[in-house]
């Protein structure tokens, strides 16, 4: 059980068996509708809507990435997952209803029924581009980052091919990005999002399972250190050094840390972008049966984003603890994989690897698929095939999924050489996640917006917003260390004043009365409120324990 190739037949064992599940429950679907193909016959639930969420934001990229920032600066990172609650439940009540009721199948679409064609065609390249660029890669990076650790895949190449170490590891990751590709691809392209879905479930299930099994053998590790065991870990996890402990950062701290105003202000306005705009998150919801089965699933998936730090942010610190040999962590995206390579049970290790390339597999087949949506529907069919059939359309996601899964595969082992996955993300995404934002939230708002305010508010904002973090941060010294999501924060005011002076100058001649399709039935989840209030309470308390008052210092 110890043996490699226990590990190697069980991790094909537990990925075969996912995607024998995924395939059986879709094998009667007609994917040759757009409604099929692109959003699972509009019939997903709650608990799969959730998991889906989830799953497709969770993957290797946080689990190296947000570790990688925890062995560095301890508890703060938190904020990311903890605050998407925030969003996942504004989400639920005031933009899905509005969303659901136009029978949406992309964003960008709501951008040409608000604005105008040039504006959907604009979103839409902006959405791929960094789809194509950023996330893609980035996805794919983080997974083969975990798996050459694990299975030491770049020692064997240096051991087998002569390769030096540099190159080796290179070589590794790239083996690994490719192979990811495939698999993800074969389920994107070919299953469509119903597949995706119900893979991300039972991943997701999986994923709880193993990542919950990190810091338990990790905190046992640390306590064999003093010659005890898991309670002697959680002791010296909790005393060792309160100060990893404490999620409550100064305000004038810079990335990777998270100053405390932002959970306020630009981290709340980054969530918004990512939780109740993106493509590849809510196209699950767009999917839903109903609205109360959309509310459902982002309350849930919102609860159980507050319980990812067990997973996604303690392990870091444990990491920090335990490796008190290593002086400096660098970019700390090795902090992760070292640590499930030194205490995870070898016979557990092909287990875990296959929960991991379900994680990975999630995000990547996900944002795969939402790529594929934006440029048949959003791009291709207004642009070149107006009167194609919706069999025409999947057909062309398809070939646009293939291209995109070669460019990002191509791409991804570049990302070795970034100072930090998870800052070069979310940094990039701030570009313009909040114009995009704006404009939708001022588009449902606000009925006298002109047709042309976005074409107006995404330039200015985006240029804006590199002028500040590129140029003048490098010459200013004051913004020398000021966080970019202070930059969010301030460039969304300037938006919306933007905006304001937009309305008053060129005001649109009619109201904008917002289109019903009629697809879904549109009662509210009854006891929804109530839950989300007792979601946001946990919330809450999950910041009074990691703080002074709590276990902090």
């Amino acid at each position: 059980m110890d043996s490699l190739l226990f590990t190697i037949v069980t991790f094909v064992a537990f990925t075969a068996l996912v995607a024998f599940i995924s395939w059986w429950k879709t094998r009667d679907d007609n994917l040759e509708t757009q409604d099929g193909y692109y959003l699972a016959g509009r019939n997903l639930t709650g608990p799969v809507i959730a998991g889906s969420l989830l799953m497709t934001n969770l993957s290797a990229e946080q689990l190296v990435g947000m570790n990688g920032q925890a062995v560095r600066i301890g508890m703060s990172p938190m904020g990311w997952e903890v605050t998407s609650a925030v969003a996942l439940c504004i989400l639920a009540f005031v933009l899905m209803p509005k969303y659901l009721k136009t029978g949406l199948t992309t964003v960008p679409e709501f951008f040409e029924q608000r604005y105008d064609a040039g504006t959907r065609r604009l979103v839409s390249i902006i959405v791929l581009l960094s789809y194509i660029v950023i996330m893609l890669p980035n996805v794919l990076y983080a997974g083969a980052q975990v798996f050459v650790n694990i299975f030491g895949l770049d020692q064997v190449m240096v051991v087998e091919f002569g390769m030096n170490e540099a190159s080796a590891r290179f070589w590794a990751i790239a083996l690994v990005c490719v192979a990811t590709a495939i698999v993800g691809s074969i389920y994107a392209i070919c299953g469509g999002l119903k597949a995706i879905a119900l893979s991300d479930s039972i991943n997701g299930i999986g994923l709880i399972i193993g990542g919950l099994l990190v810091p338990v053998f990790g905190l046992m590790a640390l306590g064999a250190v003093t010659g005890g065991g898991f309670f002697e870990g959680m002791h010296t996890l909790l005393n060792a050094d309160k100060t990893l402990l404490n999620a409550i950062d100064a305000p004038n701290l810079n990335e990777p840390y998270l100053p405390w105003p932002l959970l306020f202000t630009g981290l709340l306005v980054n969530n918004l972008y990512f939780w109740a705009t993106n493509q590849s998150i809510i196209q699950r919801t767009f999917g839903a049966q109903n609205l109360k089965e959309a509310q459902k699933g982002a309350v849930f998936a919102g609860f159980l984003k507050i319980m990812t730090p067990i997973i996604i942010v303690i392990p870091g610190i444990i990491a920090r603890l335990l490796y008190t040999n290593v002086q400096d962590w660098g970019n700390g995206d090795t902090a992760y994989p070292m640590l499930v390579a030194d205490v995870m049970p070898k016979w557990l290790l092909g287990f875990f690897a296959a929960v991991m390339f379900g994680a990975i597999l999630s995000s990547f087949n996900s944002i795969l698929n939402s790529a594929s949506t934006i440029y048949a529907l959003d791009i291709h069919r207004p642009m070149f095939a107006p009167n194609a059939s919706d069999a025409q359309m999947v057909k062309i996601g398809q070939i646009f999924g293939t291209i995109v899964a070669v460019v990002s595969t191509v791409m991804a082992p570049f990302f070795m050489y970034a100072s930090g996955i998870t800052t070069v993300v979310n940094s990039a995404f701030a570009a313009f996640n909040t114009p995009l934002f704006v404009c939708l939230l001022c588009g449902f708002f606000w009925k006298k917006v002109p047709s042309n305010a976005a074409k107006i508010i995404i330039p200015f904002h985006v240029v804006l917003y590199f002028l500040l973090q590129f140029v003048l941060r490098n010459r200013i010294a004051f913004l020398a260390n000021v966080h970019y999501l202070y930059f969010t924060a301030v460039l969304f005011v300037l938006d919306l004043i933007l905006m304001y002076i937009i309305v008053k100058v060129n005001p649109r001649p009619t109201d904008f009365v917002l289109h019903d399709a009629k697809v879904v039935d549109m009662t509210p989840w009854k006891q929804g409120k109530v839950v989300a209030a007792c979601v946001l309470a946990v919330m809450v308390l999950a910041y009074v324990i990691f703080s002074p008052i709590g276990v902090g210092a």
